[in-house]
């Protein structure tokens, strides 16, 4: 007898209609997996038989073909356990074939027949919803991810019984999921007010906030830039809907969404070690996965170490940082994984970290620095919009930051909260002035020339800047773009060569004639 159920595999952020189908003929004992699925799906026929047997169901003594259609569709997971054990049931008429029609279920049995829960179920309730689901059985675990798509009743199960249970009597069917975990209290967090001295450190992770810019903070150890970069995400704006969707779909995907959570409220901050591989910052795999640019979607990608990483791993970001999106090509599929991501990214000016610091000799020599530096391509430092060289604090600086009998630092600048107002001020404006709302530092050529508005002295500044300091037509846009959010920053309407003037500031590293 022949049975179909249905499910779906993932590829890339997006899930595709899986139809399994289960066919019981005549011939020697064995259940065999076909359909182009990876190890972890063909091993689901053990899981499947140690489900059904230790759950008191009749497991086939005979010939059991399972197919994952289409057949050229490259399916991985163990998610295809729970449609095939009630395929084999309808198969072997345990369960009628109305039971389970038009019905979409996904998720990993174990040998006792409980439900585990999987990664991209996310993607799997939009699929199905997509497709006229009528419901998504899935692991308890995952009900709650599931239900973050509207219109999908979703069943959740915590063993393979219990769902036989509500395909014999539906009206038992949870009207609605359990409610999402309530996460463990969040660390406070950092604050700007501690950050003592770096002015123009500060003022630069302000206008990076705002206008989304990518910024590099380069100087001695202990100047303070990893201390600026952890109080970035404090500045930007909370996450729409949609984009939070977006950031628990791609956590999906990764499996980073412990059991039970909703919808994730928090812009993502990913900071890999700078010895990662390509595939690691960038995603890959057989059946790929998204990387770590990726999981940054909406938040903070850090990369601190900057001139440690391999530079073949970071020339793979310069198409992505340009278009918000990045594919993943192999033999048999194409995947898209979106990345608009904040880049900040720090390094020492050389190896010893001592370069140009007034205090401390550098021990390095010309060839060291050069091969320290030329690990960071001319296109990609091109693509940063803020490049900022920062000082060690001096004493004045930090002098009063304890003092007798205290044992909290006193805070000596403002606050992130007075300074997340004012990035708010700012998107707000860009949103009613942009086209979709977009952040300054996401504007393509034309859209940029539509708003950026600048004075004639204003102009003719910028002009002499591209001449003087031979700016690419990439680097002369986004003085621009760092221009016109300065300009928000401060309520004006149009640029005005103080804008300008400031933008340039940021831009430490251009060759000056």
């Amino acid at each position: 007898m022949l049975a179909r159920c249905s499910s779906g595999a993932l590829r890339g952020l997006q899930a595709l209609p899986v139809t399994v189908e289960v066919d019981i003929a005549p011939g020697l004992p064995g259940l065999r997996v076909v359909g182009l699925a990876d190890a972890a799906a063909q091993e689901s026929r053990e899981r499947v038989r140690g489900a059904l047997r230790n759950g008191g169901l009749r497991v086939p003594l005979t010939r059991v073909v399972v197919n994952l259609a289409p057949a050229d569709l490259p399916k991985g997971g163990p998610g295809f356990d729970l449609p095939i054990a009630l395929g084999l049931l309808v198969a072997s008429q345990q369960l009628a074939a109305a039971q389970v029609e038009g019905l979409w279920s996904a998720g990993e049995l174990g040998l006792d027949g409980r439900l585990r829960p999987i990664r991209g179920m996310l993607a799997l309730a939009m699929a199905a919803r997509r497709h006229g689901a009528r419901a998504l059985v899935v692991p308890a675990a995952n009900a709650t991810e599931a239900a973050l798509v509207e219109g999908l009743p979703v069943w959740g199960a915590q063993h393979l019984l219990e769902v036989v249970g509500l395909l014999r009597n539906p009206e038992l069917a949870p009207a609605s999921p359990p409610a999402a975990t309530e996460p463990p209290p969040a660390a406070p967090a950092p604050d700007l007010a501690e950050v003592r001295g770096q002015a123009h450190g500060r003022r630069a992770l302000e206008i990076a906030a705002a206008g989304g810019h990518h910024l590099l903070l380069v100087g001695a150890p202990g100047s303070g830039k990893t201390m600026l970069a952890r109080r970035l995400p404090p500045l930007l704006p909370p996450l729409a809907h949609q984009e939070a969707l977006e950031v628990t779909q791609l956590h999906s995907l990764a499996g980073l969404l412990g059991e039970g959570a909703g919808l994730r409220q928090q812009r993502p901050f990913r900071s890999p070690h700078h010895g990662c591989s390509a595939a690691a910052l960038i995603g890959g795999g057989a059946l790929p996965r998204p990387g770590e640019l990726s999981l940054a979607h909406h938040g903070v990608l850090f990369l601190d170490e900057l001139a440690e990483f391999r530079r073949e791993v970071l020339d793979q970001l310069r198409q992505p940082l340009e278009e918000g999106e990045l594919w993943i090509s192999r033999a048999q599929q194409r995947c898209r994984f979106p990345c608009r991501v904040l880049l900040v990214a720090a390094t020492n000016p050389c190896p010893c970290g001592w370069y140009g610091d007034p205090d401390q000799s550098c021990r390095c020599g010309e060839a060291q620095r050069r091969r320290h530096w030329g690990r960071l391509s001319g296109p990609l430092l091109d693509r940063i919009d803020l490049q900022v060289v920062m000082r060690r604090p001096e004493a004045r600086d930090l002098g009063g930051a304890y003092r007798v009998g205290r044992t909290e630092p006193q805070a000596a600048g403002e606050s992130s909260e007075v300074v997340a107002a004012r990035v708010a001020e700012a998107r707000g404006r860009m949103a009613q002035r942009n086209p979709q709302g977009a952040a300054n530092g996401q504007l393509d050529g034309p859209s940029l020339a539509a708003v950026v508005d600048p004075k004639p002295d204003a102009l003719a500044l910028w002009e002499r800047a591209i001449s003087q300091r031979r700016l690419s037509a990439r680097g002369a846009e986004r003085v621009l773009r760092v221009a016109r959010t300065i300009a928000d920053l401060a309520s004006e309407e149009r640029v005005s060569s103080g804008s300008i003037a400031e933008a340039l500031s940021y831009r430490s590293f251009d060759r000056v004639d």
